[in-house]
């Protein structure tokens, strides 16, 4: 799994890249976050990465990113990725975009993310949906911990 590749550009609206640029702000101070870049660049933002530190999982993480659109639309995409050591994923996503598979709003469940729910409630702001993920991953790291007591 990845960004939504079921979400054309020409149906969500061009990207918000004061939206992103807005994020990615909010990314750099917070204590998880390592470090944030854009793709292509930042000149011409499309997609906004943000690594994590691993320090604050167990040791069988290797590696935790969060990949993030946002169009003018106010269509989005929180792509959340954990790998472990021994090369296996576990990933969920929130979106909001057109689709076949559920309404606009919904959750792609963890551990692949193949599994998708309909989000009703999730708030529509850009700083209330980073809010509510990084929450989500803040509870994530509790219950790895947690497993291995």
């Amino acid at each position: 799994m990845g960004p939504p590749t079921d979400a054309p550009t020409g149906r969500t609206g061009p990207v918000d890249r004061q939206t992103l640029r807005l994020l990615e702000t909010h990314l750099i101070d917070d204590p998880l976050v390592e470090s944030t870049s854009i793709d292509p660049d930042p000149y011409e933002p499309r997609l906004l990465h943000a690594s994590l530190d691993t320090g604050r999982y167990p040791e069988s993480v290797e590696t935790v990113r969060i990949d993030i659109q946002w169009f003018t639309s106010g269509d989005f995409s929180f792509h959340y990725l954990e790998t472990e050591s021994a090369g296996q994923h576990w990933e969920c996503r929130w979106d909001r975009h057109p689709n076949e598979h559920n309404t606009r709003l919904h959750f792609h469940m963890p551990p692949t993310g193949t599994n998708v729910r309909d989000i009703p409630d999730l708030a529509e702001h850009p700083l209330e949906v980073y809010s509510t993920v990084l929450t989500a991953i803040d509870e994530r790291i509790e219950t790895l911990w947690s497993e291995g007591e």
